[in-house]
């Protein structure tokens, strides 16, 4: 922590005296110095508070460069938030490891160093995963992921034909996704996301134990759970599905294959690409969103700067233009819309996002805790978090119920991606972990019996 205390503060001083790539370096070295710490403390590739390390402090690392004139320089009170979100993350998590006993039982396992070995390489993480547990059995997985698939497809086809189109066949309306959403059915389209980390777990589990047939069911699952996104033009929700299902992998086995790992950011970059182009964002319309300062910049480069950069402007623009504080309305908004109270008072999501540019509207993670409770809110939610991430970690070892590995991929992805979104004062979220929560029920339920 006192790492990131002293890198914290020179970039802090480099971006007020004008130095912005000095700056972000070294918020950037930071990030990578906490990850390899806590990877070399844990062998665990996706370690919570690895990975919040790693993206948050990182991505304000690249946020600092101020490669885009939408970019100002940001308040005092913006940096002393920046801090504490990862400051109260990091010491809560610390302090409820010291009191438990410190690394027993949280670091068992061999711990694989090498990042790269013959026969196509692996990425090695604790080694072992969670194998040595011994008898974690995936009674109820192949019902499950086949249930949502069919409920998630079905919902789809629902909202096609009500609609009247298919996100993907539209041309020439940039946002034809954004409309694409039947109140209510829609969060049962987008649960196809599940699916493929599901899917890992049942053929983890099985080992080759059900017939063909079964398992060429649970593939062909996982192919319509990953065209549903596709045929949506939603990279996002093509991109949350992928991670869950490699976050499960990574977690379970303790390593990752390195040429499978570069065939999926293969396929990923290409389906991102494709999909760019069927929401009609050409480089001109994404040029001219994000204003670069240097025009000649590549696209590919442009684009997850901007999505990566902009939120951290966007919560600036949130503290220096924020009138009143909401007082946990926002946070709270998750109970507003799967209730329907929303609709029957919509003075309770009467709340406007206060960006810096109408078409950039991803923010951070702690976005709605400032809204609601300013700096306060932003250590509340960061400490929160803290002490999810370590009872999470501390119990993963333990689990099982191999669904538990689906509950931690998803607060990992949550955390990787907290420059991003607010994700837990979004509905959708809460949807996610309800129907992960109904699925381990059900193997609970089914392994009882055995």
């Amino acid at each position: 922590m006192w790492v990131y205390a002293i890198c914290y503060l020179a970039a802090f001083l480099a971006d007020r005296a004008g130095w912005h790539w000095p700056a972000g370096l070294c918020l950037m070295a930071a990030a990578v110095w906490l990850y390899l710490t806590e990877y070399g403390r844990t062998g665990n590739l996706v370690h919570l508070r690895g990975l919040f390390s790693l993206f948050w402090v990182g991505g304000q690392g690249i946020a600092c460069l101020k490669l885009s004139r939408l970019q100002v320089p940001w308040s005092g009170l913006t940096w002393a938030c920046f801090f504490l979100a990862f400051a109260g993350f990091f010491l809560t998590f610390e302090v409820l490891e010291r009191r438990e006993g410190g690394r027993e039982g949280m670091d068992a396992g061999p711990r694989g160093r090498r990042l790269w070995a013959g026969g196509g390489g692996i990425f090695h993480g604790n080694g072992s995963g969670a194998k040595p547990l011994g008898g974690m059995r995936g009674d109820g997985l192949f019902g499950s992921l086949m249930a949502v698939t069919a409920v998630s497809l079905a919902a789809f086809c629902f909202e096609a034909w009500y609609l009247g189109y298919i996100p993907f066949l539209v041309r020439g309306v940039p946002h034809a996704y954004s409309y694409f959403h039947v109140t209510g059915v829609h969060y049962f389209t987008v649960s196809c996301v599940l699916v493929p980390g599901l899917g890992v777990l049942f053929f983890l589990t099985d080992r080759g134990r059900s017939g063909r047939g079964k398992r060429l069911a649970a593939a062909a699952a996982m192919a319509v759970s990953l065209l549903i996104p596709l045929l949506c033009v939603s990279r996002f929700q093509l991109i949350l599905a992928v991670l869950l299902a490699v976050f499960v992998y990574i977690q379970w086995m303790g390593n990752f294959p390195l040429l499978l790992g570069a065939g999926i950011g293969v396929l990923m970059v290409a389906a991102y690409v494709v999909l760019t182009i069927a929401r009609s964002h050409d480089v001109a319309y994404l040029n001219g969103i994000f204003e670069m300062k240097y025009e000649e910049m590549p696209i590919f480069i442009t684009q997850p700067y901007m999505y990566i950069a902009n939120n951290y402007e966007n919560f600036n623009y949130l503290v220096e233009h924020l009138e009143r504080f909401a007082f946990g309305m926002r946070s709270l908004f998750p109970l507003w819309a799967l209730t329907g109270l929303k609709f029957v008072m919509p003075s309770l999501a009467d709340y406007p996002i206060l960006v810096n540019k109408e078409e950039l509207t991803t923010v951070t993670l702690f976005y709605d805790a400032y809204y609601d409770f300013g700096v306060a809110g932003v250590l509340a939610l960061s400490c929160g978090l803290g002490a999810v991430s370590f009872f999470l970690v501390k119990g993963l070892r333990r689990m099982r119920n191999p669904v538990g590995f689906l509950f931690y991929a998803q607060l990992a992805v949550y955390l990787m991606l907290s420059f991003f979104t607010t994700w837990f004062s979004n509905p959708t979220t809460w949807f996610y972990l309800a129907v992960t929560a109904a699925v381990y029920g059900y193997c609970a339920f089914r392994g009882s019996g055995r």
